[in-house]
């Protein structure tokens, strides 16, 4: 097989990376962008030459103007979308915020309208169904040892 038709059966997802953060009851911080109908958790699509990680704390740093240092991946999740190509998400443990970093939160005005923690239970109303399997996924990941692999949100059954 020529090397360019092997290129051409190769998966060319696109790759984003957000963070979880939570304050000191548990709940998670989640975004309201101005350009979408539903929350979201600070991230955004990694760019050429960048790790997952790294997309993943400069988001933050360009979404809420905060550094908290982020801790371990909690999910990886595989989501096929036919209009914009296959993507690869992946979320990070940004822990607690502190009383400092709440302060400091500066939002971008041109992406953002607010933001807000909320309970686990209040997720589902306010964020798309695939995005709220991947954080409750996510969030049940912290106390394990292990990330989670998800497809669509979703333990998938085994291959």
């Amino acid at each position: 097989m020529a090397v360019n038709e092997h290129e051409a059966k190769m998966a060319h997802p696109r790759m984003a990376a957000g963070a979880l953060f939570f304050d000191q009851n548990g709940r998670v911080l989640m975004v309201e962008p101005s350009y979408k109908d539903y929350w979201d958790v600070p991230g955004g699509y990694v760019e050429t030459g960048e790790s997952p990680l790294q997309a993943a704390a400069r988001e933050v740093r360009e979404e809420l103007g905060i550094t908290p240092p982020l801790g371990r991946l909690l999910a990886v999740d595989w989501a096929p979308n036919g209009s914009e190509g296959d993507k690869v998400l992946y979320l990070f443990d940004g822990g607690e915020l502190s009383a400092e970093d709440l302060d400091r939160i500066t939002l971008q005005p041109d992406e953002l309208t607010s933001f807000h923690f909320l309970d686990p239970a209040e997720i589902n109303e306010r964020t798309i169904p695939r995005l709220a399997r991947r954080i409750h996924a996510a969030i049940a990941a912290r106390s394990s040892a292990a990330p989670v692999y998800l497809e669509h949100g979703e333990t998938p059954a085994a291959a």
